[in-house]
């Protein structure tokens, strides 16, 4: 069956469903094309497709009007998730030749007393952080709180826990640097 494709006017962006029915019936094949030049894989490809369609479900009053707008919307999402995965890897990848690199192995059993001295040598360096920034590094490295949760705790925006977590570990670098 074919269908025709809607024409996403400003009378249709009162109702989500439909709005998001005629992006996705507009976009999709592009998007697909896009995600599958910049994926390594079919599956991977789409499921960037379905993650930014997703993302204009959960946000469809910050897609523009207009089709050459929200597609440019919905390219710039795309692009903003697959960005996200690369660093994802990138990371997790540093951390794997560190592992190797060091010889360490998550098996083995640490000396307790290197990490005695080890946790000692952290709290020195986490001393030398102004309060704010060091009670937010500890919420989030050690005690594993999620940066909304935090936030929330110390009346301030996620933003301000993102920064003051970037400058805290960059902190850290700098006093843990032998």
């Amino acid at each position: 069956m074919v269908r025709a494709l809607p024409v996403v006017l400003v009378g249709n962006v009162g109702n989500p469903v439909e709005r998001l029915t005629s992006l996705f019936d507009a976009h999709h094949d592009r998007l697909y094309r896009l995600g599958r030049r910049l994926a390594p894989s079919a599956d991977d490809a789409l499921d960037l497709v379905q993650e930014t369609f997703l993302r204009a479900a959960r946000f469809p009053k910050s897609i523009p009007v207009g089709e050459v707008n929200e597609e440019a919307w919905l390219v710039r999402v795309l692009i903003n998730i697959r960005r996200d995965q690369w660093r994802k890897l990138s990371v997790s990848d540093r951390h794997e030749k560190a592992e190797l690199a060091g010889g360490h192995l998550a098996s083995t059993a640490p000396d307790p007393e290197a990490a005695l001295i080890a946790k000692s040598v952290v709290w020195q360096a986490l001393n030398v952080l102004p309060p704010r920034r060091r009670a937010i590094v500890v919420m989030c490295e050690l005690e594993g709180l999620a940066i909304p949760a935090i936030a929330a705790l110390l009346g301030i925006t996620a933003i301000t826990v993102r920064w003051h977590l970037s400058m805290g570990r960059r902190d850290l670098t700098r006093a843990l640097k032998p």
